[in-house]
């Protein structure tokens, strides 16, 4: 396992430990997060412990059955707590995320649990969000007129093309991602605003006033950083 591996390995633990019998679990997507499901499926096995999980993408569904996590839907339940990755955390707690192209799912789930939790490597602290690209989800049929939008408001979108496919990434909801980057984005909660108001435009991955606690790996050890700090 390489160094980075491990550190999303402990923070994927630690955020498993705060997990209670009972809960309604919302299942984030990516590298990270992967980690959290495997040590929450150890835990409901070895605790014997009554979790059910709300996948945010098919690649976290299919984590969690590996896993031994039942699931559901919001449809069915409440969420009490959710758990989730980011490529980029500033500061105030606010995130880029949308790596894995599940953005719209998360950000539903994220913004619907009673407790948001965050796990990431220090790698992806920064001061200010903006060095990784935004995904922005479309319809396909938008595709010539949000991007002309994009670079009016001084992006620089990118559609995002599969790796073992030909063609686009399609994703869980059937749309193209445009990765648009800005530079330093000194206000995310007004560009999170203005992306989602363009016709054609899902979501952003960028994600404003929703996180309550960040748990950040590092080689020196974990840090946990509580909303309520920053106060």
């Amino acid at each position: 396992m390489s160094n980075k591996n491990i550190l999303k390995d402990n923070v994927g633990k630690k955020a498993a430990d705060l997990i209670k019998d009972g809960q309604i679990v919302g299942l984030g997507t990516g590298s990270t997060t992967h980690y959290f499901i495997r040590h929450l499926g150890e835990r409901i096995k070895n605790e014997d412990l009554n979790i059910l999980g709300i996948p945010t993408s098919y690649q976290s569904l299919i984590i969690a059955r590996e896993a031994g996590i039942n699931t559901t839907t919001l449809d069915e339940y409440d969420i009490d707590i959710a758990v989730d990755g980011a490529d980029e955390v500033n500061q105030n707690l606010d995130l880029i995320k949308g790596g894995g192209a599940a953005h719209t799912l998360e950000k539903l789930v994220d913004s619907s649990a009673k407790e948001f939790v965050v796990i990431v490597d220090d790698s992806k602290m920064v001061r200010d969000l903006g060095e990784f690209p935004v995904p922005v989800e479309i319809i396909p049929e938008a595709l010539r007129v949000v991007k002309k939008s994009l670079i009016d408001m001084g992006g620089k979108p990118e559609l995002r093309m599969g790796v073992q496919k030909d063609g686009p990434v399609i994703t869980d909801n059937g749309n193209f991602i445009l990765d648009t980057k800005f530079e330093k984005i000194r206000n995310p909660q007004k560009l999170e605003k203005e992306l989602n108001i363009l016709p054609g435009v899902l979501e952003n991955g960028i994600f404003t006033d929703l996180v309550d606690k960040v748990i950040v790996g590092s080689p020196s050890g974990i840090k946990e950083i509580d909303r309520e700090d920053l106060i």
